[in-house]
């Protein structure tokens, strides 16, 4: 049965996204505005989708920290493709930081690009943090909240990486605190797993880090948050806010 209904979730995802990319307007008629609001569509069909067939739900903890309007930045644990969709629907002005190889996919491409996202070249080395550096000046001026992995890649629960320093710099670029962000959604949507186990996906934002900090001190805080992991970060939160798509 939960093959069955992780297929079902597949063939929903992918035919409703390439439904949607040849479905949306040409994207250079599309303002940022319109496209944003285009991928919250998606998002939220493709959450819908993932309840309905999977029985996977989620809570929100600590939405509070996140400011509703205006430049912030979040450093989120990176378990699972549901860490690159949750924030369509809980930021009003998301950008992702994203790999560029993304950019290249036909239709899906070009809206990205389109929506502001902040794509790197991560084999570019300094001209990747340089291109990181420029865009997070536009993102502060656009007021976007801007949402970035610092583990660089999906990691198993449980698994450690060594973070990486990119997530230091931009908040210095920034000048906003950094919102440290964990989660379980491994344990129900595996890395490259293609059953999805039912229960509830759990989303914490912790209190923002000081400003100020070194990048070293930046990076030792995000790698406690990640170590506690969801079950310590709730200790230190408060509110509890689910979602309503």
């Amino acid at each position: 049965m939960m093959w069955l209904r992780s297929a079902a979730f597949n063939l929903w995802f992918f035919g409703l996204t390439l439904v949607l990319s040849l479905l949306s307007p040409p994207v250079w008629l599309m303002g940022e505005q319109a496209t944003l609001r285009y991928a919250r569509f998606w998002v939220r069909l493709v959450l819908r989708g993932l309840s309905a067939t999977c029985g996977i739900r989620w809570q929100v903890i600590g939405l509070e920290h996140l400011p509703r309007e205006g430049p912030a930045l979040l450093a989120s644990m990176h378990q699972s493709a549901f860490d690159t969709l949750i924030w369509a629907v809980l930021a009003p002005r998301f950008a992702y930081v994203l790999k560029r190889e993304l950019l290249r996919i036909p239709l899906f491409g070009a809206l990205l690009s389109r929506s502001g996202m902040i794509a790197i070249d991560r084999g570019a080395g300094a001209a990747a943090l340089r291109t990181l550096l420029r865009e997070a000046d536009r993102a502060r001026r656009d007021g976007r909240q801007v949402v970035i992995f610092p583990e660089g890649t999906r990691v198993p629960p449980g698994g450690r990486v060594a973070l990486q320093p990119g997530v230091a710099a931009l908040a210095a670029r920034m000048g906003v605190p950094v919102i440290p962000v964990v989660t379980d959604s491994g344990e129900h949507w595996g890395r490259r797993s293609f059953r999805k186990h039912p229960g509830v996906i759990r989303v914490v934002l912790l209190p923002p880090l000081p400003g100020g900090l070194k990048r070293d001190d930046v990076l030792a805080r995000l790698s406690r948050a990640f170590a506690g992991g969801v079950a310590e970060a709730v200790d230190k939160s408060v509110g509890e806010v689910p979602v309503r798509l």
